[in-house]
């Protein structure tokens, strides 16, 4: 990756539906990751809720787009930095969440998964690293 390349870090703290954010942030991250940007994805908060596995929103007339997420890794979206905390807080762990993964082309295209679980204090300095950060 060139150095010209900037990292932008979307910050994803909404719950799945009942709000545009979720799905506007998802459109926005496959736009970016289209033009070569270093795009990586925080959840947060509610926004852990967007990666669990099950989802069906046939009861609220929606269409579920959780599916599109495993999508990801062919548009060169590995990195998706979920809050260790705010699934605690919500009841829930990693087996919760759906399995998403990517083909590593610089390993013999083994295949290898994008959530990455961290701790609060790992996330700031995630934050940190961050050229763009824009928050949904």
């Amino acid at each position: 990756m060139s150095e010209d390349v900037k990292k932008f870090l979307y910050v994803n703290r909404k719950a799945p539906y009942g709000t545009i954010y979720a799905l506007e942030s998802l459109e926005v991250v496959l736009i970016g990751a289209a033009f070569d940007q270093d795009v990586s994805l925080a959840f947060l908060d509610d926004g852990v809720f967007q990666l669990t596995r099950g989802q069906d929103t046939t009861g609220i007339g929606m269409k579920n787009f959780s599916p599109t997420f495993r999508a990801l890794g062919d548009y060169d979206v590995t990195k998706l930095y979920v809050e260790r905390e705010s699934l605690e807080e919500r009841g829930l762990s990693a087996d919760d969440l759906q399995e998403i993964m990517y083909e590593d082309e610089d390993d013999d295209w083994a295949e290898k998964p994008s959530i990455r679980i961290v701790s609060r204090a790992e996330m700031a300095d995630i934050f940190a690293e961050q050229d763009v950060v824009l928050s949904f």
